[in-house]
Formats: structure tokens, sequence, C-alpha cells
């Protein structure tokens, strides 16, 4: 297996090793999640992915979480991320698929609004409409090690508050309906994470954060507005130029992403399977202190 390095400190392209190799040998399995603990994000080239080939793979690193309500493939494995309607047709700027879309373009860390977060997600390119739609990522735990030491030792016990309706709202007022409002109520994170393989902690901030235990709404807005500034620094963003086959995994702990705009009058699919967060992978070193009555 060869690493080569794709970031500005972190990601790495994996050669001579394939998302199936990794689902069905455990050596192969080893040696791509120390590479995962270590660089946060893996791309792989040209592999042969399906959904099936997809879910075994991603399943190797952990229990896979299940698409939430209203969103396409709900209920299943597979977030589909696409401008196709139901009937094979592209659909208009306004669609809800097009807004989900925009939505995603806010820089922010899967599934930090659910009550279990995020270990990893997936994604894999099936159909692309040409040179546009990268996808941003930036590390959060370079951010975190960035910090002045005063600031980290503040925010070490912070605690802040996601909401899905949060970053929605954002985009439309009625992008969050009132299922996913009901179903998604907000939760609260710490707004670091330690991840136990290796000792080292990552900033936890996304565009579904909005409060902060403690501290004035305008107050806590404004630093999660600048600590996102600092965290998205251009010379800190590696920018992934998606080709028809590739698989990107990164690491919900320690990376914020965004999708880019494309011309939406061109198809675009892609798969995504989440991997939901355990113990193991230091989940309650994220979980807030019990509340003092």
């Amino acid at each position: 297996m060869e690493l080569v390095p794709l970031g500005p400190g972190f990601g790495v392209e994996v050669k001579g090793v394939s998302i199936l190799d990794v689902a069905t040998d455990a050596d192969a399995y080893k040696a791509v999640r120390a590479a995962f603990e270590d660089h946060s994000l893996l791309l792989f080239r040209d592999q042969p992915v399906a959904d099936d080939i997809q879910v075994a793979y991603s399943r190797a690193f952990g229990p896979l979480e299940l698409t939430k309500a209203v969103s396409l493939g709900a209920g299943s494995f597979y977030s589909r991320l696409t401008n196709v309607g139901a009937h094979g047709e592209i659909v208009p700027p306004t669609d809800r698929q097009v807004l989900v879309a925009q939505a995603n373009a806010l820089w922010h860390t899967d599934s930090s609004f659910k009550k279990t977060p995020a270990l990893a997600s997936v994604l894999s390119a099936r159909v692309l409409p040409g040179q546009d739609g990268d996808t941003e990522f930036t590390s959060t735990r370079l951010a975190w090690e960035r910090l002045p030491g005063d600031l980290r030792g503040k925010l070490q016990d912070a605690v802040a508050t996601h909401s899905y309706a949060n970053s929605r709202d954002q985009i439309h007022p009625d992008l969050a309906n009132a299922e996913e409002r009901k179903a998604l109520p907000p939760v609260r994170w710490r707004m670091n994470w330690l991840n136990p393989s290796n000792g080292r902690r990552a900033l936890y901030i996304a565009s579904h954060a909005y409060a902060i235990d403690g501290m004035d709404d305008r107050d806590a807005r404004q630093l999660l507005a600048e600590l996102m500034d600092e965290t998205t620094r251009r010379e800190f963003v590696y920018v992934h130029k998606w080709r028809t086959g590739d698989v990107v995994m990164w690491d919900n702990r320690a990376m914020l992403h965004r999708g880019r705009p494309w011309d939406y009058g061109k198809e675009r699919s892609m798969v995504r399977t989440t991997i939901s967060a355990t113990v193991a992978d230091g989940l309650d070193q994220v979980k807030p202190p019990p509340t003092v009555h």
C-alpha cells in the first residue's frame, strides 16, 4: 500500500489497495484504518464502486447510520445526493434536492445534529456534471493545534448546541420541514474531540452549531464564526476535484467539508454511507458533562 499526500497536513490517496480489499481482508483493513486515524481523509481512485461494495467497505469501520427521514434513500444505508428526480428528469433549481445541495455548501461535519454523531463518511462519485462540483475539506485537528493555548483552555470543556434546522434555515426557512425538526431536536456536544488512538484533539464545530453553554447567544455565534473562519482559511483547505469512480472517506471527528456548486442543469449523482461513532472512537470524549440541577 502506498500513501500519496493530498492536503496541507492531512489527507492521502491510497494506492495498491481497493475498497473491496478492505472489506474482505483483515490486513488491508488494519493498514487503511491506521491511515484513516493518522491522515483523516482517504482517497481511492478508479474503484469498481457499487452500493453493496460501498456498504461492505463502510461496515468494516463500524455500525452504519440509517439515512434520515425525508432524504433520498431514507431508512436505508444510502444517502443519495443527486439532482435527478424520481422519473429520471433533472429537477429545477428550486427543487428541494437542489436546495439540499446548496445547504451542503455550508462548512459542516456530518451528523453532529444527531443523538449519535458520525465517525466517518464515505462518498462515491457515480455520475459527474463536468469540472464543477468540487468538495472542499479542512482539518479541525490542525485548527485546534493552531489555536492559542488560552483559547484551547477555554474550549476544553465548552459545550455547543447543534441543530439540523440551524443550517437549513440559512438556505430556506422551509428546507427543514416539521417532520425533520421533530425527529432531529437540538443536541449538545463538547467543542473538541479526543481521538483515543493517537491522543490528538480536534475542534468540533459545524454550520449546525449555534449556541455555547453559559454564553450570550450573540457572543456564542460570534465565537463560532471566528473559529469557523480560522479553521477554513484558504491555505488550510484541500479542494477535491472528482473523477468518476472516486471514493473519499473522511473523519467527521476531525474534519469540516463543503460541496461546491455546479451547473444544476447537468446530472450529478453521488452516494454517501455514514459510519456511526462508538465509545471505541472516543464518543464519550465528546459527550457533554451531566447537567447539574
